[in-house]
């Protein structure tokens, strides 16, 4: 049978006004939110991509797209037309045998391609790679509409048995680096502390390594990049000095180390690891505040006067000496009383009174701030930190909940104050620089919080009023009402849940939320690279150098760091709580079947989400779970209620479930309730 022959002409509606008009394209970042789901950032805004739009391109990649009407009335969304730039160059997967070819299979789930070794690459031969084992790979071709993608190992990572792939799966799912390049490690291996040569080097940098101050740190706490010291004066107001190390000495600009710190920007905290900003060698040696050791630092000296406001802020470069390296349950077991001051770790055991004394200065200083950020509309939410506890393999042994005390306390008044003033002296000179910036919440989003808090019984007179509003106050009227009863901790989830998220920007717009007309961050710059960029700023002015050639290429690069900046603080945050959900259900995968109390923390239309008060583990009944009738879901209250018994399941309501079964890779619990409650 002869095949039809081809129409000659373009037999689509309307041909006959010409040729199609060419769609308009704009570019972009692809970010993958999970499998099938994704989105495209633009100058123009955020749009969703199209089910089936996202074609050869991967998460990362600069994309240029065009924009479609959504199906459904979904509105608009996106189709990649091509790929500008390629962000994937490695991944991490498991390598497997499929036939003459050898498959990786990408532990990032967001990598929604095929990766092939083809026969006549010898690299897992070369490497003794077997199937099952997790290999670095190097992609050496991309996907086309055609073709799959190719990809060469380059290194054996191991094998599933020797490591935890749960979590392996969380850093590449996040497109977390997992380490850094050769040249970067050798700059880092030929860095020395020079404390000698820099005040040598630096008329105007102040020797203060007489002057007592002591780092305050979590106890597992590897790196020390602030330490604290304060002395009261005659007159009742008090001299409070905060030191950060001087990391930007060590890091010049447009170094190895300086472009992969700006890539990474963000030290992030998993369950089992950290995964560093900065080599081993700046942080947890050169630019480590250690005792006893002389160590270079970018020092902040305030002074109060007696009712804590501060008189009068001043920056400098220094060199310091801290006497002691503390942990917050020391300074509260000390400020209780529970132990004396010879039991402090101090480098001379003869200085153990005088730090015992400037503790409890800097305690009664912590006091005072609280009152003052108070007085003036800083909003205090209470949070608890539930942090699962490993054993030396990496197995979840228990939960430790971390509460906000006097030591906390003290160290984050400190800080506060410290980056406020710093914040301050660049933005009364209009210095560029990363601010941290809190904008007011959106009147919609703390409207859906009224319901709620009111079914708390949290609300008085006027509350609901103010609240939409914004006012501070009466955010922390909510909060202060809340406080001891059981929706204390639902009450700050829910409002902070209502907050817009703090931001880096270039230009100083005020911190909301502290009450701050100008806030930043300066106090850590091991782990954040708006802390560099601060740090670099601030020298600079301080040297009357606003305008040099190494600040004007800040500013120049100054909107995209910041971009990144917070874009990867999102990305480290997500991170490190879905390894703290893994961990979580792992520890509660050996308690099937036991009973825990807890309280109704969220409500949805397929079941409530309750957080368990010993460990603050959060778990989900399933609709079905909850009795055998129908339930009807009142967004607004955010309650549901059984239509044949009135039963109604709401925020705050105490309960006590059994655990009904656990998803270790998705980090998920699932309780039911106890059979005498149905």
């Amino acid at each position: 049978m002869a095949r039809k022959r081809p129409h000659k002409g373009n037999n689509r509606r309307g041909s006959a006004k010409g040729p199609r008009k060419q769609r308009r394209t704009i570019t972009g970042t692809l970010r993958v939110l999970r499998p099938g789901s994704a989105v495209v950032e633009t100058p123009e805004g955020t749009f969703e991509m199209s089910r089936s739009g996202v074609r050869e391109a991967m998460s990362g990649d600069e994309v240029s797209v065009f924009i479609v009407g959504g199906k459904g009335g979904r509105g608009k969304c996106a189709v990649v037309d091509s790929v500008v730039t390629r962000a994937t160059h490695t991944l991490l997967g498991r390598f497997e045998v499929a036939g003459p070819l050898g498959a990786v299979v990408p532990l990032d789930n967001r990598l929604c391609h095929d990766f092939f070794v083809v026969p006549e690459d010898r690299s897992p031969e070369r490497l003794g790679v077997v199937p099952g084992d997790i290999v670095a790979a190097r992609i050496v071709e991309y996907p086309t509409p055609y073709t799959a993608a190719v990809v060469t190992i380059d290194r054996r990572v191991g094998s599933a048995s020797e490591l935890d792939m749960n979590i392996e799966s969380v850093i590449a799912s996040h497109g977390l680096a997992y380490e850094f390049s050769p040249a970067t490690l050798a700059q880092a291996e030929g860095v020395s502390a020079g404390v000698g040569d820099a005040l040598a080097a630096d008329p105007r940098r102040a020797d203060l390594r007489d002057v007592m101050c002591v780092t305050i740190d979590p106890t597992d706490a590897r790196d020390f990049d602030d330490a604290v010291g304060a002395r009261e004066r005659a007159d009742g107001g008090f001299d409070l000095d905060v030191h950060i190390a001087d990391v930007t000495h060590y890091l010049p600009w447009g170094s190895s180390m300086d472009l992969e710190a700006r890539s990474r920007t963000c030290s992030v905290y998993l369950v089992d690891r950290v995964i560093p900003m900065l080599p081993e060698r700046l942080c947890n040696d050169v630019c480590s505040l250690r005792p006893g050791e002389d160590r270079l630092a970018m020092t902040v000296r305030m002074r109060l006067d007696a009712r804590g406001a501060v008189v009068s802020a001043k920056a400098c470069a220094a060199a310091i000496r801290s006497n002691a390296r503390l942990c917050y349950d020391e300074v509260d077991k000390l400020l209780s009383g529970a132990i004396a001051p010879a039991d402090l770790p101090c480098v001379d055991d003869s200085e153990a009174d005088a730090v015992a004394a400037m503790l409890r200065v800097l305690d009664r200083i912590r006091d005072l701030r609280e009152r003052v950020r108070r007085a003036r509309g800083a909003i205090d939410f209470e949070t608890r930190e539930a942090k699962v506890v490993l054993d030396d393999e990496g197995h979840p042994t228990g939960v430790s909940v971390r509460n906000r005390t006097r030591a906390t306390g003290l160290v984050e008044e400190a800080m506060l104050l410290a980056n406020e003033s710093v914040a301050r002296i660049l933005a009364d000179s209009e210095v560029p620089a990363a601010y941290r910036v809190h904008e007011q919440p959106s009147a919609e989003d703390l409207r859906r919080t009224v319901a709620p808090l009111d079914e708390l019984g949290l609300l008085g007179p006027g509350d609901a009023a103010a609240l939409m509003a914004g006012e501070p106050s009466a955010i922390q009227r909510v909060l202060d009402a809340a406080r001891g009863t059981r929706g204390e901790y639902l009450a700050s989830a829910l409002l902070l849940r209502a907050q817009r998220r703090a931001v880096y920007l270039p230009q100083n717009l005020g911190h909301y939320a502290l009450g701050a007309p100008a806030y930043c961050h300066f106090t850590s710059p091991i782990r954040r690279y708006p802390d560099d960029i601060v740090h670099r700023a601030l020298k600079a002015h301080l040297a009357g150098k606003d305008g040099c050639p190494e600040q004007r290429a800040v500013e120049r690069l100054l909107p995209q760091l910041c971009n990144d900046c917070s874009r990867m603080e999102r990305t480290a945050d997500a991170a490190a709580r879905d390894s703290q959900k893994v961990k979580m259900a792992e520890l509660y995968g050996k308690r099937i079947g036991a009973r825990e109390a807890g309280v109704v923390s969220g409500c949805e239309r397929f079941g409530v989400f309750v957080s368990l008060d010993e460990t603050c583990a959060d778990g989900l009944i399933p609709v079905r779970d909850l009795g055998h009738e129908w339930f009807e879901y009142d967004e607004k209250r955010m309650t549901l209620t059984g239509e044949s018994t009135g039963t109604v399941w709401g925020l705050g309501r105490r309960v006590v479930v059994e655990v009904a079964g656990v998803d270790v890779p998705r980090g998920r619990i699932d309780f039911r309730l106890p059979a005498k409650e149905h």
